[in-house]
Formats: C-alpha cells, structure tokens, sequence
C-alpha cells in the first residue's frame, strides 16, 4: 500500500474504487503529473472513472492537504503527492519535467528582516530552473 493510501485511511477517508485509483496513480517519488495525466492512468486501470471524478478527487486531496498543487510557468498545473515532507523543486525550462529537491538550510530565515517589508512570513516556495540532462543533451 501506498503512502498517500495510508495517510488517507488514517484519516478515516472514505475509499470508493475511483478514489483508491487516483490515489495509486499518484504514488511514487518525484510524482507531478497533470489531471488530465491522472485520468489517462486511473482509465487504464478503471475505464469507467470519468474526468470530472479525477478533478474532483484531486481537488479533495489539496483541500485535505494531502496532496500539493504545483504550478511553474504557463503550464498545466500539476499534482504533488510528497505533501509531507518540505521540500523545493527543479524544473527543466525546456521539456517542464520536475524533481523534488530538498537542499540543505532553512530559506525562511535566509530572508533578512529588512526585506520582509513588516509580513508575517510562514511558508516559502523556491524553484531551481535549468535544463534536465536530456534536454541539454539536444
């Protein structure tokens, strides 16, 4: 079983079939697919669940917490099941393939008090860019 299946049933979720499905689709390191990369897996394993359902499902899973929606650029947003762990990403500016990186240091206390303009600062959100090796390869 996966950890988001476990976490979920810690929680007490209900576990309908297309719920268990997202969720394992989900599974794995580095995981940030799309929705729509979501549904085309979840259909290849239950052909009946529908769009809407993957959409709704992985809406409940960002309101739960336990999955993070990840957004770089112009693309599509994508759904990041590594919730629990801090972490920052690397995106390659080319393809848009990602990786969860988790670099030494604290970034919220990188931020000197002279720029933090009088905010509350809870939470900090880093991207590396670059170019992932095949892409530099081309």
């Amino acid at each position: 079983m996966s950890d988001l299946l476990e976490r979920l049933r810690g929680r007490g979720w209900r576990m309908t079939a297309q719920r268990r499905v997202v969720a394992e689709v989900l599974d794995g390191e580095h995981v940030h697919m799309t929705a729509d990369e979501v549904h085309a897996r979840a259909v290849a394993k239950l052909p009946e669940i529908s769009r809407a359902t993957v959409y709704n499902t992985l809406g409940e899973l960002v309101s739960l917490g336990e999955v993070i929606e990840v957004t770089t650029d112009k693309r599509a947003k994508r759904y990041d099941p590594n919730a629990h762990r801090p972490h920052h990403h690397l995106v390659c500016a080319q393809c848009g393939a990602i990786r969860d990186v988790h670099p030494q240091g604290n970034p919220l206390a990188d931020l000197p008090d002279t720029e933090r303009f009088g905010f509350t600062v809870s939470d900090v959100e880093v991207t590396y860019r670059g170019l992932c090796p095949n892409c530099a390869k081309a």
